[in-house]
């Protein structure tokens, strides 16, 4: 394996880019000193870019403009919503303009008799979700960082999450879109109809990772809140049973609407700080949740709790009122939050593999931690196999930062003997760009970079994303870690997006 430092540096944007900019924008809407850039240059991932300069459009005309004199300047532009990714894909990999939506953050309709919502991209997830539920509606997708995250951002990595299991991924919810392209042209696909004619161009574009054009309006599907719900907290002595118990629920045809799953590292570490209630002597716990109608859901409760107990669950609890049921939800979803109480550092993974590999891949996993030193906490999306193994390291010590990114390379290739691939739900970016020959052929990749090229010709919309630059799969390119202050900086800490 070959160790190579890349150097993700910048340099002084063109004052007249910059003056034009402000001229149209403001200068309230235009950052460029180097204390503003420094907030700019990280993610959730442990990958550092700085930009140039960040703008903030408050409409789609802005962006079209913005997208004008970057072509004229020839300069690279990245979306960005939240920064809660995970992958360095909302970061200037080759420095040039951040487009911010922070301020592009408008619900403009919420259309409760066909169960639809129109929205900017800066508007965050748990915010759709409030707004809708006075009609009895949600937005399905709900990324743990839902309570930060943006919908441009879940359109753009095509987010996943605890519930993603019985109502699907980001992609399943949006029916159309508004967006400017990277030669300046504002197109608009889709719309509020159920299916449209012709190519599915929507699917194209939701989990492109912003490299085929920036989004300024969505269009999102509404679902209704089920009339009942129950959540179930499995708790084990053995973390193979619980890895058993999903096999075996999902293969008894039961689909919950969750099935998550911690460790008994793991859970220690959130209930020190969450106070969920999460027992600290088990080995592993299932947070599983069955929503529908009541009839269903009570059978379908009641089936679950016997298969855990079948597979040595010493306890099935379930939440008795919508208090607990939050609590509960409350430690799964700040779990990362609170594993970054123990480590300067983490590396959260993004793994997925076939359900039936569960029990396998979680021993492959402890075994590549021991062997290369590593604490390694899982907590993860059980029920389709999505894994987010979490890899305490100190970034200050360029030798540790090194081994854990092998460490998780390790991981994703155990990822795809079992069946898997290298990203459930966090993207490629500049995280796992070198991995893509491992799934994938160079006609693959070629067939992909065509498609790419037919939308972005010119390369300067999110350059350097997704597509492997080295000269094979088997080279691992690590970015220098400068202290702060020297141009780029030293690796973020893990952070609560996962």
């Amino acid at each position: 394996m070959v160790f190579e430092r890349l150097n993700y540096s910048s340099t002084n944007m063109d004052r007249h880019l910059l003056s034009e900019l402000e001229r149209f924008l403001g200068k309230d809407a235009v950052l460029s000193r180097p204390e503003d850039l420094l907030l700019y240059e990280y993610d959730g991932s442990v990958e550092i870019a700085r930009p140039q300069c960040i703008v903030f459009p408050r409409a789609a005309g802005d962006v079209v403009r913005i997208v004008g004199l970057a072509n004229r300047y020839k300069t690279p532009i990245v979306g960005r919503g939240a920064g809660t990714g995970l992958s360095g894909g909302a970061l200037a990999r080759e420095g040039g303009i951040i487009v911010s939506f922070a301020r592009m953050n408008q619900i403009l309709e919420i259309d409760a008799e066909n169960q639809r919502a129109v929205v900017q991209p800066g508007v965050v997830n748990s915010d759709l979700n409030a707004a809708a539920a006075s009609a009895g509606l949600h937005f399905a997708p709900d990324p743990s960082s839902q309570k930060a995250c943006t919908i441009g951002g879940n359109v753009s990595e095509n987010a996943g999450g605890p519930h993603t299991l019985a109502y699907g991924v980001t992609t399943n919810h949006i029916l159309g879109l508004e967006m400017v392209m990277p030669t300046g042209e504002l197109v608009r696909i889709g719309g509020k109809a159920v299916d449209a004619p012709g190519y599915d161009l929507c699917g194209l574009f939701v989990g492109s990772e912003g490299t085929l054009a920036l989004v300024t309006e969505i269009t999102v599907r509404l679902t209704r809140l089920p009339e009942a719900v129950k959540t179930l907290l499995a708790i084990y002595d053995r973390v193979d049973g619980a890895t058993e118990t999903v096999v075996e629920i999902t293969g008894r045809g039961i689909t919950p609407a969750a099935c998550e799953m911690l460790d008994g590292w793991t859970l220690r570490a959130v209930e020190a700080w969450v106070h969920a209630g999460f027992p600290l002597d088990s080995a592993a716990v299932l947070l599983i949740e069955v929503d529908g109608l009541r009839e269903a859901v009570e059978q379908h409760a009641k089936e679950i709790s016997e298969v855990c107990k079948t597979h040595g669950a010493r306890e099935v609890r379930v939440a008795r009122d919508a208090a607990e049921r939050d609590l509960l939800w409350k430690g799964r979803k700040n779990a990362f939050g609170a594993v970054g109480r123990l480590s300067p550092t983490y590396y959260v993974q993004d793994g997925v593999i076939p359900r039936t590999k569960l029990p396998q891949t979680l021993k492959e996993i402890d075994r590549i931690g021991k062997e290369n030193g590593f604490e390694i906490g899982n907590i993860f999306h059980a029920g389709d196999g999505n894994l987010h193994p979490i890899i305490l390291f100190d970034a200050r010590d360029p030798k540790q930062f090194e081994r854990a990114v092998s460490t998780a390379d390790a991981i994703i290739r155990f990822c795809i003997e079992m069946g898997g691939a290298i990203t459930g739900e966090h993207g490629v970016g500049m995280e796992k760009d070198r991995l893509m020959p491992l799934l994938f052929t160079e006609a693959d990749l070629a067939l992909m970079r065509r498609v790419r090229d037919a939308f972005n010709p010119a390369g300067l919309l999110n350059p350097g994303k997704i597509f492997p630059t080295g000269k094979g799969c088997g080279e691992v390119r690590i970015r220098p870690m400068p202290q702060r202050g020297e141009g780029n900086s030293a690796p973020a800490t893990g952070r609560d997006f996962a």
